[in-house]
């Protein structure tokens, strides 16, 4: 006669519940430290919030969407974002291939790499306040690149105020930001197989056909995550036009954290500012959605093809 075998013991609640436990410390923290505040900036931007009604701010008047029609209809808030948008596309389209060729450059051992590749990360890593301190410097009348277009004998005009401010917040801005696509092109070509290498050296493809068909791919991905990143740091970026133009900025370069900045903490106008920070938080939303559906396919059809 078989011996009965004594029943497993049922799992608690508690115990079967346990991973979603384990989240809620950090579940926790992004409530108190992302959606209360943007629950609170949400709700600032339905209020009439000034100065005036700030002690009380919970007791402001409501007035629904009256900030955002304003800020449409009696502010720069569509120039402030063209710029915004404008000026990060920019920024980040010319610093991807220059990441790109630095990554390339510095791929295969040579004397000296790890120096060179110090050098690379030197931009990355100062701070915006030290970068946009020195370019500001530099951008002076008479300063060092005044003096290095007076060479040739060119007179570029003012850098700091006047039409030449686009263009040198632009060109700062590149400075700053390629050697972050420099790191993550790095790291995409670190994972091509060194068989692919080998296959395509013994049919013997050019430089160009190599790069294009076989190192090219590799990078998707991290180029792709690269420009996304890059497009909300600059839309973002409030240090480096603060500190090189500093306030009031001049026409060329009010970007969109300028004008929310000026808004409100000079006309003291917080509810209006609220809704200048809810249509940027808008303006970041959409790539980051185009990139997470783009991933979302692109996993999609490859279990397809898996398949």
């Amino acid at each position: 006669m078989p011996t009965p075998t004594p029943d497993k013991p049922r799992r608690g609640l508690s115990e079967r519940n346990r991973p979603l436990w384990m989240l809620l410390p950090g579940g926790l923290l992004m409530t108190i430290v992302i959606l209360i505040p943007l629950l609170l900036g949400l709700y600032m931007s339905l209020l009439d919030l000034d100065q005036y009604t700030l002690r009380q701010w919970i007791a402001s008047p409501f007035i629904a969407f009256g900030n955002y029609v304003e800020a449409v209809t009696q502010t720069t808030l569509f120039h402030a974002v063209w710029l915004s948008v404008s000026y990060s596309f920019i920024a980040t389209v010319v610093a991807l291939p220059i990441g790109i060729a630095a990554a390339v450059a510095t791929q295969n051992a040579f004397k000296g790499r790890a120096v060179v590749r110090s050098v690379f990360l030197i931009p990355y890593i100062l701070p915006s306040f030290v970068v946009a301190t020195v370019w500001r410097t530099m951008f002076q009348p008479q300063g060092v690149v005044d003096h290095s277009f007076g060479l040739f004998g060119i007179d570029p005009g003012l850098w700091l105020n006047g039409p030449n401010t686009y263009g040198a917040i632009i060109f700062v801005q590149v400075w700053a930001s390629w050697p972050f696509v420099y790191l993550l092109a790095l790291s995409g070509l670190q994972s091509v197989d060194h068989e692919v290498h080998e296959a395509s050296a013994l049919d013997g493809a050019l430089w160009w056909t190599k790069l294009r068909y076989v190192v090219f791919p590799y990078l998707k991905g991290p180029v792709s995550l690269a420009f996304i990143i890059g497009m909300l740091n600059h839309i973002n970026n409030f240090t480096l036009p603060y500190v090189m133009f500093g306030l009031p900025a001049p026409h060329d370069v009010e970007l969109l954290p300028i004008l929310t900045y000026v808004t409100s903490f000079q006309s003291f106008r917080f509810g209006l500012s609220a809704a200048m920070a809810v249509v940027s938080l808008i303006l970041i939303l959409i790539p980051l959605f185009i990139y997470l559906r783009a991933v979302r396919l692109d996993d999609t059809e490859s279990q397809g093809g898996r398949k």
